[in-house]
């Protein structure tokens, strides 16, 4: 096993963020804690953070340092600590959880994640995670090969969100409206492909219909997307409104749905900060 100080975990990013969902970051916007892994067990054809997810930006921390980052961030106010893309780095997260907590990290631990898990390993996450936050992207496995050369992803997934909910339950809220507890689904609709999305509130469906869903339409064809004539522009209004039309239809009645715009969303991991999308962001 690793030494603690040994440089065993690649990240590219860390700091406060901002453009959760507002359970994870505040009404008042303190900001959610985030960390941002580099790599992926995904190929996603689409993804926004390809830079460190296919591309390996980053640097490397030991466990101690990655334990210094999240009591760090609770200092700095952040009600949340974020943990993005954490799934293929989980035992030096879980090793680190484990001490940062005994060290004083109090406030919840979300696992914000592409939701294509192995069960086994997040039974070792039981009682370390508050907060699961995973994508559940396809309900088509053809759909999910081609795009993210994924086997098998709506079973798996549909098996690793059934575990997650096990562990944490339905979202609960302190009196503040900051999540403490409890389970987030995320569905990026993609151009062409409502069937898919239409799939996937099933399966949610047969888990539970009182589970908080994330519906976004943030979609953009960056990376690879290009190449595929199919997916190579923004959704469309009208899809989108079918698969919200479908999520009401089907009793689904907690979460939220993007609407506003997001061309300027786009991070770019080459800078101190990724995110700086116009002059009044925070640096």
């Amino acid at each position: 096993m690793a030494m603690e100080s040994e440089k065993v975990i690649k990240i590219a990013w860390f700091g406060k963020y901002f453009w959760e969902e507002p359970v994870l970051v505040g009404l008042e916007k303190q900001g959610t804690g985030s960390i941002f892994f580099s790599g992926c067990n995904l190929r996603c054809i689409f993804c926004q953070n390809y830079q460190i997810s296919q591309e390996g930006m980053g640097k490397l921390y030991s466990e101690n340092d990655l334990v210094d980052m999240m009591l760090q961030l609770q200092k700095m106010g952040a009600v949340t600590i974020d943990l993005v893309s954490p799934t293929i780095w989980w035992r030096q997260i879980k090793r680190t959880l484990l001490r940062a907590k005994k060290q004083g990290l109090t406030i919840p631990i979300i696992w914000n994640s592409n939701g294509y898990e192995d069960v086994a390993v997040l039974k070792q996450l039981r009682g370390l995670i508050d907060i699961y936050l995973p994508d559940f992207k396809y309900g088509d496995d053809r759909v999910a090969w081609r795009y993210s050369k994924a086997r098998n992803y709506s079973r798996i997934a549909f098996q690793a969100i059934k575990e997650m909910f096990f562990q944490v339950g339905l979202l609960k809220v302190d009196e503040h409206l900051v999540a403490e507890k409890g389970l987030i689904v995320r569905h990026l609709v993609l151009p062409n492909n409502v069937k898919n999305s239409k799939r996937v509130l099933d399966l949610l469906a047969k888990i539970s219909k009182d589970i908080h869903i994330s519906l976004m339409s943030q979609y953009c064809p960056v990376y690879k997307a290009k190449e595929y004539p199919e997916v190579n522009r923004k959704i469309a209004k009208e899809e989108f409104q079918k698969v919200f039309d479908y999520f009401q239809s089907l009793g689904f009645h907690n979460g939220w749905i993007q609407e506003e715009e997001h061309d300027g969303l786009l991070p770019d991991f080459r800078r101190s900060n990724p995110f700086r999308y116009n002059k009044m962001d925070i640096d």
